[in-house]
């Protein structure tokens, strides 16, 4: 009788696996892809031919989503936002500026700009991938910014507005955008300045936007929101981690090319919480302690995400971690807006 070979000895056996299976992953794999290419993620790939998912790449939807957030913010701290029909459909107007047509006519000039460390970087990109001519992605740059204007203009004189507000605010961001991606001042070459900028550009440009538009701008939540927008700085830096090689090459002055990833790593969630806790001691200095309570509530998940992700392997789990822990961050805005709003500031 033959005897049977220990466990330890036993020829290995590799399941065989079925075409379908394989051709199942490999269809799901090319899906989230292209889901990543259309919203302008990392780890997306090329060949996409439609012009209109082309351009709408261009505009990265996914950056859309702090600009309309903030805008919220605005009309929270306000306190002169009411549900009714106008309102909302006020406010989906200043959504729609803020988001994709501001924030759409950012990202295509930036990617303009960035079309040779993006060859680098993200060869990917419809630009260095040769999805779009130049002459096109100009066209789209001004088309996005003569809509912005007349959408703000309009905002403008349905609030009544005697200054226009909300359309210099639209020229402001322009402006900021510009320079912070064209030379020769391309703000993005130093990682403080540059990320500084797009912090603000992130909360404080969309906020006063909604506050403006059902309130009075005041001096105040001004300067409260570029506090808030040192947070913002924080998260920008996220972004940078990606970008190091092409960054490196190229001279451009990023946190983690000037400090290493692990100091750059360190500062970036420094920037978040402190300035956050920051918010949360000047709630309790006006007396809106409930909300104060539930913004350090807000920090702690925050705290913990950043530990278990960012902090141990920021180029790895950039993407994770923004995921897990950037919730945490809006909804902490959102509460200290609700403050400002009840307190009447």
């Amino acid at each position: 009788m033959s005897e049977s070979l220990p466990p330890e000895v036993q020829p290995e056996v590799q399941p065989e696996v079925q075409p379908e299976t394989s051709a199942a992953v490999s269809n799901a794999a090319d899906r989230n892809a292209r889901t990543r290419q259309l919203l302008g993620m990392k780890g997306a790939e090329t060949g996409e031919t439609s012009i209109w998912k082309i351009r709408l790449q261009l505009m990265k939807p996914i950056t859309w989503i702090p600009l309309i957030w903030g805008v919220l913010c605005g009309a929270a701290s306000s306190g002169r936002f009411t549900w009714t029909l106008e309102n909302t459909l006020i406010a989906a107007a200043c959504m729609l500026l803020s988001g994709p047509i501001m924030t759409g006519y950012t990202q295509t000039m930036n990617d303009f700009y960035d079309r040779e460390i993006d060859a680098i970087n993200e060869p990917y990109r419809p630009i260095p991938s040769g999805a779009i001519s130049i002459p096109q992605v100009m066209t789209q740059v001004w088309l996005l910014l003569g809509a912005g204007l007349a959408i703000a203009f309009g905002l403008d004189r349905w609030a009544g507005h005697e200054f226009p507000t909300i359309t210099l605010l639209a020229i402001g961001g322009a402006f900021l955008a510009y320079i912070y991606s064209a030379p020769p001042l391309k703000l993005k070459q130093n990682g403080w300045a540059g990320n500084f900028a797009l912090g603000a550009s992130y909360i404080a440009l969309p906020w006063w936007t909604g506050h403006a538009l059902f309130g009075d701008l005041n001096w105040t939540i001004v300067l409260l929101t570029l506090f808030y927008s040192f947070a913002g700085l924080g998260i920008a830096v996220v972004n940078d981690f990606k970008s190091v090689e092409g960054d490196r090459q190229l001279g451009l002055k990023s946190l983690p090319v000037m400090f290493g990833v692990t100091t750059a790593a360190w500062i970036c969630v420094l920037m978040i919480d402190v300035f956050q806790s920051g918010m949360a001691a000047y709630l309790i200095g006006i007396h809106q302690n409930l909300y104060a309570v539930l913004l350090i509530l807000l920090i702690i998940p925050q705290i913990t995400f950043q530990d278990m992700y960012f902090l141990r392997d920021p180029l790895k789990n950039d993407v994770k971690y923004q995921a897990s822990a950037q919730p945490f961050l809006v909804f902490g805005m959102l509460t200290t807006a609700l403050a400002l709003g009840h307190a009447g500031i």
